[in-house]
């Protein structure tokens, strides 16, 4: 009983850290991840992954009043912050989605 208790802590804890998205906050590293958002191909804020399933945090697309979590308007000129896509090593995954964006 008690290795099974271990075993189950050991799991959550490790469910938990899976996700590097403040969820509280919904930020990483300090940046609000809603907002402004322009593609880069280097030296971006944040390297990020497109998956069909269990991303870190669902995005929303907007053309305007991106307030909430997750609602990212992408623009060319004065980005709240930058991202690049990869294939690999990324610092989160996203969904894009049509409603209920945010941190999963």
């Amino acid at each position: 009983m008690k290795k099974i208790l271990v075993g189950f802590l050991l799991f959550s804890t490790v469910l938990s850290a899976a996700n590097p998205i403040d969820k509280k906050t919904c930020s990483m590293n300090g940046i609000k991840l809603a907002g402004k958002v322009k593609v880069v191909k280097n030296f971006a804020d944040f390297k990020v992954k497109v998956v069909s399933s269990f991303p870190d945090i669902e995005v929303k697309k907007v053309s305007s009043f991106p307030d909430d979590c997750g609602e990212w308007q992408f623009v060319d000129s004065f980005p709240d912050f930058t991202i690049e896509y990869v294939t690999s090593f990324p610092d989160f995954t996203i969904r894009m989605v049509d409603h209920f964006p945010g941190v999963k």
